[in-house]
């Protein structure tokens, strides 16, 4: 490749040295510098006489001192990343003198480095001139070339002087213009003549063969260079630059002009020649101007990898020496000056590429230097603005594409956002998608661009893109959903598991109910509790038989998740035609198989032109498969059968006769049929109204229904359902309540039946009935006969007072005294035989009295003969002293046990002190309950003959003198 296709920049900024004068200063004119060369943090400078000076980076001396003693300071050389320093100076005289310096090391009596090691370096005692010499990183050997074609190689310990051996491994009649050591796994040195690039064998296995010629050319001297990062040498010739590897010519570069020098900086090539032109008609025409002109140097620097020119300048004068160092290139020139090459930054290079437009030049010069992603995205996208502005749509979307991981996405989607440009924008909308970087805008913006396109292909590659997902799940779905891709979006939600949406797209939108029941009797239990649950109103409305046994089967803990076993058989188109494969219609598990797989189930078919698979798929259930659950409470499932009475009796049915649901729900279960029978005879008609309430009535009739009663009497109250208010009734002992429930509907012929069903267990009822009976004329009518049995019972048994019976039946207008004529007769007559016979009794109580008072008043007032002869303790006769009572008993004094202190008044007869002592208690108790007013209002109100009770508490002293006195 010609450098006239390269494109050429200024890369660098030159500036004049200003070097240092007076004392001390080192002039570096090729009369006063004798060798030039860069070190690592110096300027290396050897003089005509012998002397070496390190210059800083303001050229002054930072150490000097006589490095020789005699002879010319001709080749200077630091050994790179070590402190040695090699110098030789050359008198024709004499073989040239190489010595190595220690720069970290000082000599203590004069201060200058330390030397390490002096030599003589032999050519054959041939006197000619040192024309290049190179050393290995290690210091182990070098290699001097001189103007006779001869190579001299030394080796040796040059750090401790432990001696060195030399050789001449190398002779040509051609003169040597460069040497460079390449140091890899084998050292090989290059050597370049006038006529030829050799490379020779100085380690390793090809060590001591001949030289190899690498070109039949050659070189001038200070033409060939080290390219440091591939070992590489660079020659330069007039036509051309070649770079040479260890097998040959690699590249070449066509420049055309005289080359003086090249060299390296960095990863950039530098040539350095004098002007081209007709040097003499220049003098003709120019005069002394063209002496100046004539003298100067061409400055070319080369960037081989990026093809460019990065700088060139004229440099007045003629170039002696080209160094790099301290990052900068620096130009020495024959009469001493010096010219500073400083590289611009990055950011600088990039702006003289901008200004020339040439975004692909910035591209590969951000991808050279290796920059951060961030700067080639901001030169992506500029480029991409440059291509947008020309029109070249396509190929800026490319560049911003590039850029798309350090780009604001939106700065590129707005332009793009018209039709025209619709595809370049679903280009990017898709590669955000690619790098993970899409938003939900930007998943529903390329939803929407394909739904504009109407691209379903596209929309179903994309969609189904193997791997990760890389776009909004949620937003994708509910894009496909708006855009009516029903079947995609189920497709999405199926694929990532997202089992909910899967069925609320087949019910909300495709109203695929049946293949919603195959989906969900395929889902694990967890899964399928929750979707069932949620849309189980809409299934059971839709698919009720399905449903209804899918919710048996879970509240029962007996739900399997289903598999599908896929049967593949080969048909015959024929045979396909006459089954109706074309054009009927398959089943909803089939439809749904074809659509979107189901959990578990794999179907594939490869159809070919004379045969075809048909699939069938049958359900199957695996024992092992059981994934065990929580069976939930079957309350949490009554919601879902509102207006669905009929699937809800079977649902509540199939639970109470299972065996598997637990015992503390059957009150639940119970509960809820039983009123759902009720509302079910509610409203049907005749026939069928008794067949529920025949079933209501079987499902309470049992004594161990867990069903509570007030529930039972509450929902048959509502339901107007009475077998269930007297089942009830008479299972809790209240058989008031049953007759009055017959009584409160004017069903005499119930109130009838349940009075001599209950009567004898519940006497009050004859009152009530008394009561009932005699309430109106029909009443009365109905009850007949029944009338004159209830007033006998309440006469024989005492039920009511004849008042009362007076009372109830004188309420109304409707009992005749006709009807109780007999009753009031035979009452008169009861109770004047009562009233006679306690007259007698009254007699017998007064006569009775007197007696006994009659006795007292003796006993006070006439003396008492006491005729006993024996002690009625003891048995014995009397003898005094002797204790008699009035109760005609007699004691001795001793029987009796009377103490000294105790006064014989005092003294109580043993036998009868017992009975009087019950009845001093007697007394006291009454007189007690006598100032207890609570006892006899009780006693009062329990009484059903309050007169008796009345006259009882008077004999108990209630109305004594001084009870209560104290109140």
């Amino acid at each position: 490749m010609a450098l006239t296709s390269w494109r050429a920049f200024n890369f660098f900024d030159v500036a004049g040295v200003q070097l240092p004068r007076g004392d001390g200063s080192v002039k570096l004119s090729q009369g006063h510098a004798s060798c030039i060369a860069a070190g690592t943090a110096n300027v290396l400078v050897g003089t005509p006489d012998g002397h070496v000076h390190l210059l800083d980076q303001s050229f002054k001396p930072a150490r000097s001192w006589k490095a020789h003693d005699a002879g010319s300071i001709t080749h200077i050389r630091e050994v790179p990343d070590s402190a040695y320093l090699l110098t030789l100076s050359e008198d024709l005289s004499h073989e040239p003198e190489l010595k190595v310096w220690n720069l970290d090391q000082t000599e203590k009596k004069t201060g200058h480095p330390k030397l390490l090691c002096t030599l003589s370096v032999q050519n054959q005692r041939k006197t000619f001139p040192v024309i290049d010499f190179a050393v290995t990183n290690d210091l182990a050997q070098l290699a001097v070339g001189f103007g006779n074609g001869a190579v001299t190689v030394v080796r040796g310990d040059f750090i401790h002087d432990r001696g060195t051996k030399q050789r001449t491994v190398f002779e040509s009649e051609e003169p040597i213009t460069g040497l460079e050591f390449r140091e890899a796994k084998t050292t090989a040195l290059y050597i370049a003549t006038t006529g030829h690039i050799r490379a020779l064998a100085i380690s390793g296995g090809g060590q001591g063969t001949p030289a190899r010629t690498l070109d039949e050319r050659g070189c001038a001297v200070g033409c060939m260079t080290l390219e440091p990062q591939s070992s590489d040498v660079i020659v330069g010739r007039d036509d051309a630059i070649y770079v040479y590897g260890p097998r040959g010519r690699a590249v070449s570069y066509a420049y055309e002009c005289t080359k003086k020098l090249v060299a390296m900086h960095k990863d950039y090539v530098i040539v350095v020649s004098p002007p081209q032109g007709n040097a003499a008609m220049l003098r003709h025409f120019g005069g002394q101007q063209v002496d100046g002109l004539l003298n100067s140097s061409n400055l070319t620097i080369l960037d081989a990898d990026l093809k460019l020119i990065a700088h060139s300048d004229k440099i007045s004068g003629e170039v002696n020496k080209v160094l790099s160092v301290w990052g900068d290139i620096f130009l020495v020139t024959v009469d001493g000056k010096v010219y500073r090459y400083h590289e611009r930054t990055f950011q600088q290079k990039l702006d003289l590429i901008y200004q020339r437009d040439l975004y692909l030049v910035a591209i590969s010069l951000a991808q050279k230097y290796k920059v951060d992603p961030v700067q080639q995205s901001v030169i992506f996208r500029r480029h991409g603005d440059y291509l947008y502005s020309k029109g070249d749509y396509d190929t800026a979307m490319q560049q911003y594409l590039r850029a798309i991981d350090n780009t604001e996405p939106s700065q590129i989607i707005r332009k793009f956002l018209d039709n025209q440009h619709i595809r370049n924008l679903i280009e990017y909308l898709e590669a955000l998608h690619e790098e993970s970087k899409a938003t939900s805008d930007h998943t529903t913006l390329l939803l929407n661009c394909y739904a504009k396109l109407k691209d379903t292909e596209k929309l179903d590659a994309f969609i189904k893109q193997p791997g990760d997902l890389k776009f909004d799940l949620d937003t994708a779905i509910v894009m496909c959903r708006q855009g009516g891709y029903y079947e995609q979006a189920a497709f999405l939600a199926r694929r990532h598991e997202e089992h909910g949406l899967v069925i609320d797209i087949m019910i909300e939108d495709l109203k695929w109910y049946a293949e919603a029941v195959a989906y969900i009797l395929r889902l694990g239990p967890r899964e399928a509790y929750q979707n069932f649950m949620k849309y189980g109103t809409v299934l059971l409305e839709h698919r009720p038989i399905e449903s209804t046994q899918l919710f048996i089967d879970y509240f029962t803990g007996q739900y399997r998740p289903k598999k599908d076993a896929v049967i593949v058989q080969e048909t015959s188109p024929s045979q396909q035609e006459s089954a109706g494969f074309s054009t009927a219609a398959k089943s909803a598990v089939q439809n749904l198989v074809a659509f979107i797989p189901l959990p578990g189930m794999t179907v594939s078919s490869t159809p070919s032109a004379t045969e075809q698979k048909a699939t069938q798929v049958v359900e199957t259930t695996t024992g092992g498969d059981y994934i065990a659950y929580e069976t939930p409470k079957p309350r949490v499932a009554f919601p879902a059968f509102v207006d669905h009475p009929d699937e809800f009796i079977t649902f509540l049915e199939a639970l109470i006769k299972s065996k598997d649901v637990e015992e503390e729900n059957n009150t639940d279960l119970y509960t809820t049929l039983f009123e759902i029978y009720l509302h079910k005879a509610s409203n049907s008609r005749a026939e069928e109204k008794t067949e529920w309430e025949r079933k209501a009535r079987q499902l309470i009739e049992s004594k161990d229904v867990p069903v509570d009663t007030s529930n039972v009497l509450l929902l048959s109250d509502l339901g107007k359902f009475r077998d269930g208010t007297v089942l009830v009734s008479e299972r809790q002992g209240l058989r008031f309540d049953v007759f009055r429930s017959y009584t409160a509907a004017k069903d005499t012929r119930g109130a009838i039946k349940a009075l001599h069903k209950y009567g004898p267990e519940e006497p009050q009822l004859y009152p009530a009935a008394l009561a009932y009976f005699t309430s109106s004329p029909e009443t009365l009518q109905d009850a007949g006969d029944e009338i004159e049995a209830v007033i006998k019972k309440i006469d024989e048994d005492g039920l009511m007072a004849p008042l009362q019976v007076i009372q109830t039946l004188s309420t109304n207008a409707v009992a005749t005294m006709g009807l109780i004529k007999k009753y009031l007769s035979s009452t008169v007559e009861r109770e004047r035989s009562e009233i006679a016979a306690n007259r007698r009794l009254v007699d017998t109580y007064r006569a009775d009295t007197t007696q006994k008072l009659q006795s007292v008043n003796d006993m006070s007032t006439k003396p008492e003969a006491f005729s006993a002869t024996r002690c009625s303790t003891c048995g014995g006769a009397l003898d005094l002293p002797t204790v008699h009572f009035l109760c005609k008993h007699s004691y001795h004094q001793r029987c009796l046990n009377i103490g000294s202190t105790q006064e014989v008044d005092e003294v109580e007869c043993p036998i009868c002190a017992p009975q009087n002592q019950t009845v001093r208690q007697i007394r006291r108790a009454q007189e007690e309950s006598a100032g207890r007013h609570e006892l006899f209002q009780n006693a009062l109100g329990r009484s059903s003959d309050r007169f008796g009770t009345v006259g009882e508490w008077f004999g108990r002293g209630v109305m004594g003198v001084g009870v209560g006195s104290g109140e």
